[in-house]
């Protein structure tokens, strides 16, 4: 079976070596096995387990929540409701997420038309014609 360092695992995943102990002292990897001299040595399950970990930060989800996910994956089945009830409270604040991004997106597109109009045109002038048309 394939093992690999932190420094390995890092890179990988793209985190630093300090996220990865910050992690191991947190308990998000109780999964992790040692060397005799301390050192950590990760499988490929691991790996896994750590995409997921940055998957639950990436949404907001506080270190603390996300330990008490992995504590609940360590306890087996009988903690299966919890974590799909996690999964779908996440589903759900990250749809919130997309939707505020969605709207932001169309402020921004806006803004965008605005600009290449008004530098087509050499001036902002022309919105400031067609708000005083508006207006009166």
């Amino acid at each position: 079976m394939k093992t690999y360092t932190i420094s390995e695992v890092a890179k990988e995943l793209n985190l630093t070596v300090y996220t990865l102990r910050y992690y191991d002292k947190e308990g998000l990897m109780p999964f992790v096995e040692r060397t005799p001299s301390g050192n950590r040595l990760f499988k490929e399950s691991d790996l896994s387990a750590l995409k997921v970990i940055e998957c639950l930060k990436a949404t907001g989800m506080p270190i603390k929540e996300i330990k008490n996910f992995i504590d609940w994956c360590s306890e087996g089945d009988a903690t299966l409701q919890q974590r799909y009830d996690m999964f779908l409270e996440r589903k759900a604040n990250v749809e919130a997420q997309m939707e505020e991004l969605r709207k932001t997106m169309e402020v921004i597109e806006h803004k965008c038309l605005y600009y290449k109009t008004a530098l087509e045109a050499g001036t902002e002038e022309i919105y400031k014609k067609d708000i005083i048309e508006i207006n009166n």
